[in-house]
């Protein structure tokens, strides 16, 4: 699969678009959200942990909406 320099150039202003849309609202969470984006240009999954408040569902959502995605939560419990 041949992908020119022009391909590549649009494809990394985009992923800088998306970046800058999600940085608009998640903000001091940059390590979270590349390697959000790594998992999904990757084609991978990825598990969000943490305490409640660190922004995780507000994380995906604003993803979603970014890529014009629907959002759906699954919400896991110890119990």
């Amino acid at each position: 699969m041949d992908i020119d320099e022009t391909t590549i150039a649009s494809q990394i202003e985009n992923l800088e678009k998306l970046r800058r849309s999600i940085a608009q609202v998640i903000v001091g969470q940059d390590q979270v959200v590349e390697q959000l984006l790594i998992a999904l240009l990757a084609g991978g999954h990825c598990l969000l942990e943490g305490v409640p408040g660190l922004g995780k569902t507000l994380l995906v959502r604003v993803l979603g909406q970014a890529l014009a995605l629907d959002f759906r939560r699954v919400q896991f419990t110890p119990d």
